[in-house]
C-alpha cells in the first residue's frame, strides 16, 4: 500500500509526463490540419469544464479541462468522421468557408491529419532519446560476458566469463544492451547463440528462465533471465547526426518488441496480467521521477512510442479506426455508411474500455488493493 500514500509524488509527475504526451500528439493533429487549411475550432488538453483557456487570432479556443486524462483536437466539419452532418451543420458549412472544413477535404489531407498524432508521437521518441545520447549518452557495452550466474539458464548451456556474443537466433549483437532486449522477450523458449571464445567460434543452446520477482511494492511479476552480467557499463556520447540515427534505432527496437510482446499475448506465450493500466504507470511515473530528469526523459520517450503504436491500431475510435475507414473509402470510392461507422464505433469503444477496465485490474491486483479492501469486509 506504500504507493496509495506516496500522494504528489506519484500523481503529479503522471500528470507532467501524460500532458507533455498528449500535447504531442494533439499537436501533431493540430500542426497538420493547419497546413491543410482546416480550421481549428478547440484544442483541449483534458476533458471536462474549463480551468482556463484563451483564443488565439484565428478562433482556435485553447484550454485546459478539470480532467487531466487525455486531450482532443476538435476541427470544423469534423463530425462526419462519425456519422453524417445534421441539416443544421450542413447549413452551417454552407454559409461559411468550406475550404476550412475538414469533410470537405481530399481523403489523402483527412487520413494525413489524422495520422499526424501517432506521427508526432514517434517523432518527440526520436528527439527525447537524441537529446540523451547527445548529451548523457547511449548505453553501448560490449556484447561479453562479464559473470555466470550459478545455476542459470546461462551455465546449463556452458557460457563462461570472458565469451563474446555475436549472435541469437540468427540475429547479430553489437552490444549488452540489445541482448538484454531480447531476453526480455523471449518467453522461454531455447535460443540458439553463437559466442566467441578466445578466438573460436562456437555454438550453444540456452533457454532463459521464466521467474517471479517481487517489488519493493510487494507486487510480483514474471521475468526472463538468462543469468549473465556484463564487465563494465560504457556510454557512448554522439553527434546530433549519430545521436538522431541512433535514436530512430532505439525507437524502432521499442515499436517492434512492443508489438512482439502484444502478439504474444494474443497467442498466450505471454500473460496478459503484465498489461498495465492508468494505476500502474502512475505507479512508474513516481519511480522514474526518483531517477531524475534522465530517467523521466526516456520513460516519456517509451511511453511516447507506446501511445503512438497502440492508437493505429485499427480499431474504431482511435486514429487507427480512422484510417480503417479511410481506406474502406478509398477501395468503395465512397464512406461507409452512417450505420456502418456508428456501429463500429460502439464496437471500438466497447474494446478500449474493456481493455482499460482489464488493465487496471491487474495493477489493483499487483498493488495487492484488492486484498486490502477484502481484508476490510471480511
Amino acid at each position: 500500500m506504500g504507493f496509495l500514500l506516496g500522494g504528489l509524488g506519484y500523481i503529479v509527475p503522471f500528470l507532467v509526463v501524460l500532458t507533455v504526451l498528449v500535447f504531442v500528439h494533439e499537436l501533431g493533429h493540430y500542426s497538420v490540419a493547419r497546413w491543410n487549411g482546416v480550421r481549428i475550432e478547440v484544442f483541449s488538453i483534458g476533458f471536462g469544464p474549463e480551468l482556463f483557456g484563451w483564443t488565439d487570432r484565428v478562433g482556435t479556443r485553447w484550454k485546459v479541462g478539470v480532467l487531466p486524462l487525455g486531450g482532443y483536437v476538435r476541427m470544423f466539419g469534423e463530425g462526419d468522421r462519425v456519422s453524417a452532418a445534421s441539416a443544421d451543420q450542413t447549413a452551417a458549412e454552407a454559409s461559411a468557408d468550406r475550404t476550412g472544413s475538414f469533410r470537405h477535404k481530399r481523403l489523402w489531407q483527412r487520413a494525413a491529419v489524422v495520422a499526424a498524432g501517432p506521427v508526432a508521437n514517434f517523432i518527440f521518441a526520436i528527439v527525447a532519446l537524441a537529446v540523451i545520447f547527445a548529451t548523457v549518452g547511449q548505453a553501448f557495452t560490449p556484447a561479453e560476458v562479464g559473470g555466470v550466474e550459478a545455476g542459470s539458464a546461462a551455465a546449463a548451456a556452458g557460457i563462461q566469463p570472458g565469451d563474446r556474443i555475436l549472435a541469437i537466433d540468427g540475429r547479430g549483437i553489437q552490444r549488452f544492451e540489445a541482448l538484454q532486449q531480447i531476453v526480455q522477450l523471449n518467453t522461454g523458449t531455447p535460443m540458439t547463440i553463437l559466442l566467441d571464445r578466445g578466438g573460436k567460434n562456437l555454438t550453444v543452446t540456452a533457454t532463459p528462465n521464466v521467474i517471479s520477482e517481487t517489488d519493493r511494492f510487494g507486487s510480483s511479476h514474471q521475468t526472463t533471465r538468462l543469468g549473465i552480467s556484463r564487465q563494465r557499463v560504457d556510454y557512448v556520447r554522439h553527434n546530433p547526426a549519430s545521436a538522431i540515427w541512433y535514436a530512430g534505432q532505439e525507437t524502432w527496437n521499442l515499436t517492434t518488441g512492443t508489438l512482439r510482446a502484444v502478439g504474444q499475448m494474443i497467442s498466450g506465450r505471454r500473460s496478459s496480467e503484465e498489461l498495465s493500466g492508468p494505476v500502474g504507470i502512475i505507479r512508474m511515473s513516481g519511480e522514474v521521477a526518483e531517477g531524475g530528469i534522465v530517467s523521466i526523459v526516456w520513460f516519456m520517450a517509451v511511453l511516447s512510442v507506446n501511445l503512438g503504436l497502440i492508437n493505429l491500431f485499427p480499431i474504431p475510435v482511435l486514429d487507427g479506426g480512422h484510417l480503417l475507414f479511410y481506406v474502406a473509402e478509398a477501395i468503395r470510392g465512397k464512406p461507409l455508411g452512417e450505420r456502418a461507422q456508428e456501429y463500429g464505433f460502439r464496437v471500438g469503444l466497447a474494446l478500449v474500455l474493456t481493455l482499460m477496465v482489464f488493465a487496471t485490474w491487474n495493477d489493483l491486483v499487483r498493488l495487492r488493493i484488492v486484498e486490502f479492501i477484502k481484508g476490510l469486509v471480511t
